[in-house]
């Protein structure tokens, strides 16, 4: 029974991240007032019952609008993959950064045309 609530408290937190990361890339494409709504959801930790009162409207509501927005970010990830693209160059150039402290101890120049091809592996996709 612990483990299960654990797991379950994992998955929480394992969705609020990803909604997170989907906001900072997608949010502005919300219209105002659902923005709020989902800010003060996902990101301030209110809870359905203070935004309803906040905002002068149903808990059922605002849990629709929470829902909607999540579907709306989730769509625009399918659509553009801005984060999938990110998360792909961030590992590149983590991956530049551990060649590149080779290279400052080796001097290898194979190390060196590793670094280049990764380079232009993060110029294609930008």
């Amino acid at each position: 029974m612990e483990f299960e609530k654990k797991q379950k408290d994992n998955d929480a937190l394992a969705h609020i991240l990803e909604m997170s990361l989907l906001y900072d890339f997608y949010g502005a494409l919300l219209k105002e007032h659902k923005r709020r709504i989902f800010e003060d959801y996902i990101l301030n930790d209110y809870s359905l019952g203070e935004i309803a009162q906040e905002q002068g409207m149903s808990r059922q509501g605002v849990h629709d609008i929470v829902k909607r927005c999540s579907r709306e970010l989730e769509h625009y990830e399918e659509s553009l993959h801005l984060i999938e693209k990110f998360q792909k160059t961030k590992e590149t150039v983590n991956e530049i950064h551990a060649v590149a402290m080779r290279v400052r101890e080796t001097k290898d120049l194979e190390e060196i045309e590793k670094i280049e091809a990764l380079s232009s592996q993060i110029l294609e996709v930008l």
